[in-house]
């Protein structure tokens, strides 16, 4: 009988080491194949979803002439969300509307185009004030103008690090600080802030935007704190990974009035449609901070945020790499595991 019963438990316990070894494979693949943080994955799966909670709200974009705030214009106006579309080139945000209604069901009422100046926070208040009269509330406010930077520190001007810091930080701010009384008075909203990997580990070639990028961190962060009162207002960070737009295009450079001179490939970097479709999520379930980036990027979430000193190196080797690609004339961030070619005139 004591044999029978040894037996069982070495049965048991064989079964609970294979159960958890195919638990530890799956998860691992999983993750391997993940495309965004496995909080944010688990409420795209099991979730609200975005058709059900985003319907019939007013979202307030910035940066909606290009990139992902373009195709958030896209998503939200199939969802049914009545929008603010904002930035500075207006003959663009028609654009924009003008896809919105042809592939929607919403009404020309339905899409303010408010064009708007990160850069100029005086005219904020009134903005603001032209956004409430014609829809009467903001129910999200989505924080997504800024430009991206391709030098290296040693050859970039102070004026470079000013003009990032007035338009991604400062602006962003002056337009939530407009904002958010609305929300606090009545109690509910959402202010998501588009940031970047580069908001939680730092990278080479963006040491300004890296900075302007922590500050919204850190902001935001600081935000979710002081609105502990006010459980029906959601702050959310957004930190994508590379993903494929026209940013790089308008990136800042060493000099304030110089131009990217080449942009490079995009193609390997995450689809735009696929990361706004997780920021929709993210949104429809009060995500408060979300990774998104296909592998290898996604790695690096978690390894600055679990182990600090290999993230270190695993920074170092990648990053000098970036270097090689941006000096040879390649995307800072393709071709990591290859030999850049050199630029040829």
């Amino acid at each position: 009988m004591y044999l029978s019963f040894a037996v069982l438990s070495m049965d048991i316990s064989s079964l609970i080491l294979v159960g958890s070894a195919v638990y530890l494979i799956v998860q691992l693949l999983r993750f391997i194949f993940a495309d965004a943080d496995f909080t944010l994955l688990w409420a795209a799966k099991l979730g609200n979803k975005p058709e059900d909670k985003l319907r019939g709200q007013v979202v307030w974009i910035t940066g909606a002439s290009s990139g992902i705030g373009e195709e958030l214009a896209y998503q939200l106006a199939a969802l049914g969300a009545r929008l603010i579309l904002s930035a500075r080139r207006q003959n663009e945000l028609e654009r924009v509307k003008r896809t919105c209604l042809e592939h929607s069901t919403l009404q020309e009422k339905d899409i303010l185009v408010l064009p708007l100046d990160l850069l100029d926070r005086a005219s904020h208040e009134a903005k603001t004030a032209t956004a409430l009269q014609h829809f009467g509330n903001i129910d999200v406010l989505i924080n997504n103008g800024g430009r991206t930077q391709r030098s290296l520190c040693l050859d970039t001007s102070m004026e470079v690090y000013q003009a990032i810091m007035d338009l991604n930080f400062l602006g962003t701010v002056s337009i939530t600080k407009q904002v958010l009384p609305h929300m606090t008075s009545r109690g509910t909203g959402i202010v998501a802030t588009v940031s970047s990997v580069v908001g939680l580990a730092g990278a080479p070639l963006a040491t300004g935007y890296s900075a302007s990028k922590h500050a919204l961190q850190g902001f935001f962060n600081s935000l979710r704190t002081e609105l502990t009162d006010y459980p029906g207002i959601t702050i959310s960070t957004v930190c994508p990974g590379p993903v494929q737009s026209q940013i790089v295009h308008n990136a800042f450079t060493e000099e304030l009035h110089k131009a990217v001179s080449n942009a490079g490939d995009q193609e390997h970097k995450m689809p735009t449609a696929r990361c706004v479709r997780l920021i929709l999520v993210g949104l429809a379930n009060h995500v408060k901070e979300m990774w998104i980036a296909q592998q290898p990027f996604l790695l690096f979430y978690y390894l600055w945020q679990y182990m600090p000193t290999l993230a270190w190196y695993a920074t170092n080797v990648l990053g000098r790499k970036r270097v090689q690609n941006f000096k040879a004339g390649l995307d800072a961030d393709s071709a990591y595991f290859s030999k850049p070619k050199t630029k040829t005139s």
